[in-house]
């Protein structure tokens, strides 16, 4: 199998993508994910248990589905297949890239031992990337003691570089945000230097002042995966990979480079359409839960209660003759879901309607990471409005469509509605019949921009069904706790996406002749 390295690889999607790409029924799995590099600890344990099932080539044991239904803790399931349990510990790395972590030397050696001289791995993988997105530059512009040149974020990339000046994969993926494209460091584009450095490593290797001593002489040649284009400084857009144009479920705009080493005679094919897939389509057939109560005693009749306890209230009279139809038909359904507010492990006979062999594992018996957030009533009430006026109007209300009975009671309200600014959306639904808005690490701080299109659950959304819509498979376990899992997903590459990235990799050095 074609070895692969994942440096800042978090829970582990774009390795998931490269691990189950299968080169025929005579080859089977191509691509060997030999080193994956991860700080974050709940991140890292899950990359651990995910690579512990990849241990397993005809298929994971029965002990590994006791482990996600919670009858098998961590350390009783490794118990039982301590050499499947060492190879995984010996394939995840939990360690720091960068100035404060681990020395150059140990992280060389680590990348040699895993390639063992081969000349053609892939490295795969992107640097943190909160000081790039457009939101986390605003908020630093904000801050009276924020250096850009002192942000570790903003260089991290600097760590990829090095790997690619010394050790030379004939093949790498990078993956970034969108806001790289305009973020800029001391007047220079961050985007087209990166660009400049990537095709150049052991320029920008001596230029950063780094060690050059196991530097090797070559470059790289930086392909766009939407039009198969050369980048050249020009039409930097084609960098951007949207994912619902490749059969995910989220409109996930981001940053991807495919870097092809000079000597490789060959040149990529592009990412091939697919047909949208929508919100309904994935996560419409999991178990229905209601959502928790804050504020109050969380029991199912008050819950159910508090929420129709509106149904005289003047909101649910407001709007038009079929908003207000629909809301008293959503209230006459208020029940208490048989699952009630789900759990780490819902027992239940999963389906969905497209994607089901990447999603679906019979063997489980059931949906993990599938519990509800608890909300304040008042969040209850613009939920469930929310996802009626969803349901008639077919888009997500802004705070100048809530009846004033729903608006929060701070200014910052009053002031989004008066310039129609960006947080005038801050309830937002998650369509049924169209891909999901970007699942992104925020999703853990509160559920309002992940509200659930069924106005019955009251809700914001699960981490199962996050991890749907970012087409992570059933039995893929996020460990640790809630919040998390949340950031888990949402910093994650798709795993659909990265599969068909995976594809086009395979392709190349198939036809390149570069398989060693």
């Amino acid at each position: 199998m074609i070895k692969v390295v994942d440096v800042f690889a978090g829970p582990g999607g774009l390795g998931e993508g490269f691990s189950r790409l299968q080169g025929g029924p005579d080859i089977g799995r191509v691509f060997d994910v030999a080193l994956s590099i991860e700080k974050e600890g709940h991140a890292f344990d899950t990359l651990l248990l995910r690579k512990f099932y990849w241990q397993f080539p005809k298929g994971a044991p029965a002990s590994y589905y006791d482990h996600l239904r919670g009858v098998l803790n961590r350390a009783e399931l490794f118990a039982l297949h301590s050499e499947e349990a060492a190879q995984a510990q010996e394939k995840c790395w939990h360690a720091t890239l960068g100035p404060d972590g681990e020395a150059a030397d140990k992280v060389r050696a680590r990348i040699d031992e895993v390639t063992k001289d081969r000349d053609n791995w892939v490295l795969i993988g992107g640097p943190p990337c909160q000081a790039y997105s457009l939101v986390g530059r605003s908020r630093n512009r904000g801050n009276p003691t924020y250096d850009p040149k002192l942000d570790s974020r903003q260089t991290l990339y600097v760590e990829y570089l090095q790997i690619l000046a010394e050790h030379r994969p004939a093949v790498f993926v990078m993956e970034n945000v969108k806001g790289l494209l305009s973020a800029k460091l001391e007047k220079t584009s961050i985007f087209e230097r990166i660009l400049t450095d990537l095709a150049n490593p052991g320029a920008a290797i001596r230029r950063e002042e780094r060690s050059t001593r196991r530097t090797r002489k070559g470059g790289y040649r930086i392909y766009s995966l939407v039009d198969g284009k050369l980048f050249d400084g020009k039409g930097l857009r084609s960098a951007v990979v949207r994912s619902e144009d490749y059969g995910v479920p989220q409109a996930r705009h981001r940053v991807i480079l495919l870097g092809v080493r000079d000597d490789i005679p060959a040149t990529p094919r592009i990412l091939q359409p697919q047909p949208a897939i929508n919100v309904q389509q994935v996560i419409g057939s999991l178990p229905k839960i209601r959502s928790g109560l804050n504020k109050k005693p969380d029991q199912p009749d008050n819950w159910k209660h508090c929420v129709q306890s509106q149904s005289a209230s003047r909101w649910t009279r407001h709007g038009t003759k079929e908003l207000q139809a629909e809301i008293r038909r959503s209230m006459k359904r208020i029940a208490v879901p048989r699952a009630g507010r789900g759990g780490e492990f819902v027992a239940s006979e999963l389906t969905a309607d497209r994607l089901q062999e990447w999603l679906l594992d019979r063997k489980i018996g059931g949906a993990c990471n599938h519990s509800s957030r608890g909300h304040m009533p008042a969040d209850l009430h613009r939920y469930f409005y929310a996802a009626c006026y969803a349901k008639v109007f077919g888009r997500s209300p802004g705070l100048e469509q809530f009846p004033e009975d729903l608006l929060p009671h701070h200014r910052s309200v009053r002031r989004a509605i008066k310039s129609g600014g960006h947080f005038s959306d801050r309830f937002r639904v998650q369509l049924a019949d169209r891909p999901s808005t970007t699942i992104v690490s925020h999703i853990s701080k509160d559920g309002h921009y992940y509200i659930h299109p069924d106005p019955v659950q009251c809700r914001s959304l699960t981490v199962r069904e996050a991890a749907r819509l970012q087409t992570f498979p059933d039995n893929y376990l996020f460990t640790g706790p809630r919040t998390a899992q949340y950031v888990q997903v949402g910093n994650a590459v798709p795993p659909f996406l990265a599969n068909q990235i995976a594809a086009v990799v395979f392709d190349l050095l198939v036809r390149a002749g570069a398989l060693d």
